[in-house]
């Protein structure tokens, strides 16, 4: 996995009309759980995919399902929920971020693909002010949550490149 600039993944995976194009996978890295959500062909908007339990140990049953995810999606690359602090510092999520993306990256089991970080900042809290209304059980809501805070950070990734290339 490479790292690269938002506007750069976009252009070039997802913008081309060559055999690289692809969609995107959006991530809400948790303590506990992985929100994934995926762009659709014209990588326009975002849906909810699935949750995925995040441990230590499963690190390389994780890289599994990526791969999986990736050849069944036709997935170019991934945007990464980042909480940038407000004066653009390092938080103890930010760094637990990093870490996650690290050792997805030491499995070696994504080579070729690029991701991107992305602010994350208030998607939870957006979803979770969304869920209250509904009085979902507290077991549904977490995995509701975190699949709809990815799709917060990838659709927030897909209106910003989708604005910047039109200027």
């Amino acid at each position: 996995m490479k790292f690269v600039k938002p506007i750069d993944l976009f252009q070039r995976f997802v913008k081309t009309n060559g055999p690289e194009k692809g969609r995107l996978l959006g991530l809400d890295v948790g303590n506990k759980y992985v929100g994934l959500a995926v762009s659709d062909a014209q990588n326009k908007i975002a849906s909810p995919v699935s949750v995925l339990v995040r441990k230590k140990t499963n690190i390389d049953l994780m890289a599994r399902d990526f791969q999986t995810l990736v050849s069944e999606l036709s997935l170019a690359g991934f945007v990464v929920g980042y909480p940038f602090g407000i004066q653009g510092s390092d938080n103890p999520g930010s760094v637990q971020v990093k870490l996650f993306v690290e050792d997805l990256r030491n499995t070696g089991k994504l080579e070729g693909l690029s991701y991107t970080y992305w602010d994350e900042r208030f998607t939870s809290k957006c979803v979770e002010a969304l869920l209250r209304p509904l009085n979902v059980h507290p077991v549904h809501s977490k995995t509701i949550m975190d699949k709809f805070a990815a799709v917060g950070i990838l659709q927030g990734y897909l209106d910003y490149v989708h604005r910047n290339l039109k200027q």
